[in-house]
C-alpha cells in the first residue's frame, strides 16, 4: 500500500486537525491540569493532606459514577453537542472558583470552593472525554484503512497532555490559585469553541421513559458481549491493568523505601514512561501500516508481560525506571490497537455507551491494586507484583491467541 501524501490526504489531515485534533488538545490539557492541579490547589489552600486525598477522591468517584450517564447522553445528543456543553460548563465552574478564591483566598469559603471544584470538574471532564473519544472514533471510521493513524495521534495528544499538564499546573500555582484556574478556564473555553467544528456523530433513537440511567452501561455491556474480538481484548487489558496499577500504586514504596531514592524520583519514573509511550505510539503508527493490528498488538503484549515480570525483580532504581518505561510503552501500543478495534467494531449509535462500559471495566483494577498495596507488607510487594505479572502474561496470551483468527485484527 502506498503511503505517499496526496492532495486529498493532505486535505483530510488538515480537516482532522481543525475538527478533531485541536479540540482534543485543548480538552486534554484542561483535563490533565484539572486532574492533577486541583488536588495541589486544595493542599495550597487548606494545607491539609487529608483534604487533598478527599479532593482526589471527589474527582474520581463522580467520574466513575458518571460513566453510564455520559455514554447515554453522548449517544442521544451527539458528541459535538455534549463536548461543547461539558467544556463550557467546566469553564464557567472554574471561572467562578477563580473569582471566589480571589475574594476569599483562605478560610471556610476557600475550602468549600476548592472541594466543590474537585467534584464539579471531575464530572464535567468525564462528559467531555467520552464525547471527544466518540468524535475521535467517528473520525477513525471515516479514515477507513488509516483509522489506526487517527487513534495514534489522539493517544499521542493524551500522553503529551499528561506529560505537560501537571507540570504546567504546578508552575502556575506558584503565582497563586487564580492564575492556574484562569488558564484551565481559557483552555476549556477554547475546547468549547473548537467543539462547534466537530462533525456530528450518529445518535441513537430516543430512550423510552421507563428506561433507567444505568441502561447506558447495560447497553455497553451487551455490545461488548456481542463482539467477541472486543471482549477478549478488553479482558486481556483488564488483567494487564491490574499489574500496571499495582506498579503505579507501589512505586512510592518501591522507589523511596526499597531503592532509597527521593519522592522526585517517583515522578521521574512516570515522566520517563510517558515519554516512552509517546515514542511507542509514533512507531506503532508506521508498524501498523505494514504489519496490521494483530502482530503489533501481540508483540506489545509480549513486551509488556516480560517487562512487568522483570520490573518485579529489578535490582536497582535505574533498571526499574527502564523496565517501567518499556512496560508503559508496550501498553501504549496495545491501547492504539484497542482504540482502532473499537472504532471499527462498535456500532456508531451505541459507541458512547460501549465506550463508557469499556473504560469502566479497564479502570476497575486500579482501586483493587490500591487495596492490594495497602494490605501487602512492603517486603512482600515484589512477590505480589510477580503474581499479578504472571496473571497479566496469561491473560494477554489467551486474549491474543483467540484474537488471531478474527478478521478485524488482520489488517
Amino acid at each position: 500500500m502506498s503511503l505517499a501524501v496526496t492532495p486529498r490526504h493532505a486535505r483530510h489531515t488538515g480537516g482532522l486537525m481543525r475538527t478533531i485534533y485541536l479540540p482534543r488538545t485543548a480538552d486534554a490539557l484542561a483535563f490533565a491540569m484539572s486532574t492533577y492541579g486541583i488536588p495541589l490547589l486544595v493542599l495550597a489552600t487548606t494545607n491539609s493532606a487529608a483534604l487533598t486525598g478527599v479532593a482526589f477522591a471527589l474527582e474520581w468517584v463522580p467520574r466513575l459514577a458518571a460513566f453510564g450517564w455520559a455514554g447515554s447522553v453522548v449517544d442521544r445528543r451527539g458528541a459535538a453537542v455534549v463536548f461543547h456543553l461539558a467544556s463550557l460548563g467546566r469553564a464557567l465552574a472554574l471561572a467562578a472558583g477563580a473569582i471566589l478564591l480571589r475574594l476569599h483566598p483562605s478560610g471556610h469559603v476557600a475550602s468549600v470552593t476548592v472541594m466543590v471544584l474537585a467534584a464539579t470538574t471531575g464530572v464535567l471532564t468525564e462528559f467531555s472525554y467520552i464525547a471527544a473519544e466518540t468524535a475521535g472514533a467517528a473520525a477513525g471510521r471515516r479514515a477507513g484503512a488509516r483509522a489506526h493513524r487517527v487513534q495514534a495521534v489522539l493517544l499521542g495528544i493524551d500522553q503529551t497532555a499528561t506529560l505537560a499538564g501537571p507540570a504546567l499546573a504546578g508552575l502556575l500555582l506558584l503565582a497563586g490559585p487564580p492564575p492556574m484556574l484562569a488558564t484551565i478556564t481559557g483552555l476549556s473555553l477554547l475546547a468549547a469553541m473548537l467543539a462547534l467544528r466537530t462533525p456530528p456523530s450518529p445518535v441513537a433513537p430516543a430512550r423510552a421513559p421507563k428506561d433507567q440511567p444505568g441502561a447506558g452501561l447495560l447497553t455497553g455491556w451487551r455490545t461488548i458481549r456481542s463482539l467477541p474480538a472486543l471482549g477478549w481484548l478488553v479482558t486481556g487489558l483488564t488483567l494487564s491493568n491490574l499489574a500496571t496499577g499495582l506498579l503505579q500504586a507501589a512505586s512510592p514504596v518501591i522507589v523511596v523505601q526499597h531503592f532509597g531514592q527521593s519522592t522526585t524520583a517517583v515522578g521521574l519514573v512516570w515522566s520517563a514512561a510517558a515519554g516512552a509511550t509517546l515514542l511507542s505510539v509514533t512507531i506503532c503508527r508506521f508498524a501498523l501500516d505494514r504489519l496490521g493490528l494483530w502482530p503489533v498488538g501481540a508483540l506489545c503484549a509480549a513486551l509488556a508481560s516480560l517487562a512487568c515480570l522483570a520490573a518485579a525483580q529489578a535490582p536497582d532504581y535505574r533498571s526499574y525506571l527502564v523496565l517501567v518505561a518499556v512496560l508503559m510503552a508496550a501498553e501504549g501500543g496495545m491501547t492504539v490497537v484497542l482504540r482502532t478495534l473499537r472504532s471499527r467494531l462498535i456500532p456508531p449509535e451505541k459507541f458512547g455507551s460501549t465506550l463508557s462500559a469499556t473504560i469502566l471495566i479497564l479502570l476497575l483494577p486500579f482501586p483493587i491494586a490500591g487495596v492490594l498495596t495497602a494490605l501487602t507488607p512492603p517486603d512482600a510487594l515484589g512477590h505480589v507484583i510477580t503474581a499479578c505479572a504472571t496473571l497479566q502474561a496469561l491473560g494477554l496470551f489467551c486474549a491474543f491467541a483467540r484474537l488471531r483468527t478474527y478478521p478485524a485484527l488482520r489488517s
